[in-house]
């Protein structure tokens, strides 16, 4: 067996995508090729490679100004985990945020939540995943859909985490088949995936107008649609599973250090557990 303490921390570049891509894919996560473009692009994504050279293991440092930091994107491939590959990973992205002056934040499962807590980071909000397999919701008498605005899009989003993710946002509305909607006061942008289209960030003044906009997003998809959701939003969600949608997985929100403030305008559905 080959020893993993030797392996060196590598930064990853544009041509590791496919190595990246084939680590989410082999977990069935739904990140596809522009996600990882992403990531490599506008934050650090670390890896580990095994003797031949193919990457193994991968974890990701994105910032948000001022002074805020998402990590996600821990994976190793099946063969190589339970060696404390993930743990060494995470601790580079950690030394990574503490040079810069940055406060990460994560989206964990149960069992990481169980890690994350001894090392530093408090709960904040919980999210529940949840899929609608087949899209087939229509309403002919609803009103379109209009096109939502970008600037008034990220100064919700503002609003909501407590820092800038304008670049991000941007970056998601010039992606092919993305789209920024609104109606009425909701608003949420909807994108791509490597299994599902992905609905969020979402936000509204109130659940029937989540709930409306949510609908007519559906009536407009034919496969499956993906939704991570503010479990605090008990009524939205409550509704959602009754039109079909399935809870697929629990996430935490976790914060390192102390706890956050209340958001200015809580979301009803956050960008993914990759991103925040």
């Amino acid at each position: 067996m080959v020893a993993t303490d030797q392996f060196a921390i590598v930064e990853l570049g544009a041509d590791d995508v496919p190595g990246a891509l084939a680590l989410s894919t082999e977990a069935h996560w739904n990140q596809n090729e522009a996600d990882w473009r992403f990531f490599l692009g506008a934050g650090t994504v670390f890896g580990l490679r095994e003797p031949e050279h193919r990457l193994i293991a991968t974890a990701a440092l994105l910032p948000y100004p001022p002074g805020n930091a998402w990590i996600s994107m821990v994976l190793v491939t099946a063969s190589w985990r339970r060696r404390g590959l993930a743990t060494k990973l995470l601790d580079a992205c950690l030394a990574a945020a503490a040079r810069q002056r940055l406060t990460p934040w994560l989206d964990a499962t149960p069992a990481g939540a169980a890690v994350y807590g001894p090392l530093g980071f408090t709960p904040t909000l919980q999210l529940r995943r949840l899929r609608l397999q087949n899209s087939s919701r229509t309403d002919a008498a609803a009103p379109p859909l209009q096109a939502g605005n970008a600037d008034d899009f990220a100064a919700r989003d503002r609003r909501a985490m407590g820092f800038d993710r304008s670049t991000l946002l941007a970056e998601f509305c010039r992606r092919p088949n993305a789209r920024l909607l609104s109606r009425g006061s909701a608003a949420a942008l909807v994108r791509d995936g490597r299994a599902a289209r992905h609905i969020g960030p979402l936000f509204a003044d109130h659940p029937d107008r989540a709930l409306a906009l949510v609908d007519a997003i559906v009536g407009a998809e034919t496969g499956a649609v993906l939704i991570d959701v503010v479990s605090t939003q008990g009524g939205f969600l409550e509704r959602l599973t009754a039109r079909g949608w399935r809870i697929e997985r629990p996430f935490q929100r976790m914060r390192f250090g102390g706890a956050a403030t209340d958001a200015a305008e809580p979301p009803f559905a956050v960008a993914g557990p990759e991103y925040g």
